[in-house]
């Protein structure tokens, strides 16, 4: 498998990789192996080990993905950031076509199954993440043992060591002039804030 990134949209810096896939945990799990080719979406966390970075999910057992991870002989975990159309009559510099402005990231790297007291600190860390401090937030210590027992029993954990991260930013870097700013804007007025402030944070080399 293979991202076709030409050289304006390419996005090298692990640390911008990090934060990005921190930023869009929610991705996209593909495996392929001789059985055929699984894809599953899924919160990921992510962790920094001695080793370098790892990437840390769990499938259910009931999806035959549970089944395929150790037989794996590929993986790719997708992350996309935010993304929108882009019309023509943003431009100042004409002819023009209309395209799609986003942020992706694949990861590639080895699969290795979690133990029950990885996967449940797995889940006790999904859940402090995304309940935050909200009122009478679910904490997986305060749910019932069985309840919980049974939970575990029901999923597979796993963790992938990173071993190449590929980033395609593809924010009109390829444009002339004041292009780049002018599409930037129109996000803006239209509320694709995220992908505007993406932008600025990207803009054309100079």
């Amino acid at each position: 498998m293979s991202l076709y990134v030409p050289a304006p949209f390419r996005v090298d810096d692990p640390e911008t990789l990090r934060a990005f896939i921190e930023d869009n945990a929610f991705g996209t799990l593909v495996t392929a192996s001789a059985d055929g080719i699984h894809v599953s979406h899924i919160p990921f966390a992510v962790e920094r080990a001695p080793e370098g970075l790892r990437l840390l999910g769990h499938v259910a057992r009931a999806n035959p993905q549970a089944n395929a991870l150790e037989k794996a002989t590929d993986v790719v975990a997708i992350f996309q950031g935010p993304h929108a159309y882009v019309s023509p009559t943003w431009y100042e510099h004409h002819p023009a076509v209309p395209t799609w402005n986003y942020a992706v990231a694949h990861v590639r790297g080895r699969l290795a199954p979690l133990d029950e007291f990885e996967l449940r600190e797995l889940l006790g860390r999904l859940s402090r993440t995304y309940e935050g401090d909200r009122p009478n937030a679910w904490r997986i210590d305060k749910a019932p043992g069985d309840f919980i027992d049974n939970l575990v029993g029901a999923i597979t954990g796993f963790s992938l060591a990173v071993e190449r991260v590929e980033g395609k930013f593809k924010l009109s870097q390829n444009r002339p002039g004041q292009d780049a700013k002018r599409v930037a804007d129109a996000f803006e007025r239209e509320g694709e804030t995220a992908l505007a402030s993406l932008m600025r944070k990207h803009p054309p080399a100079r």
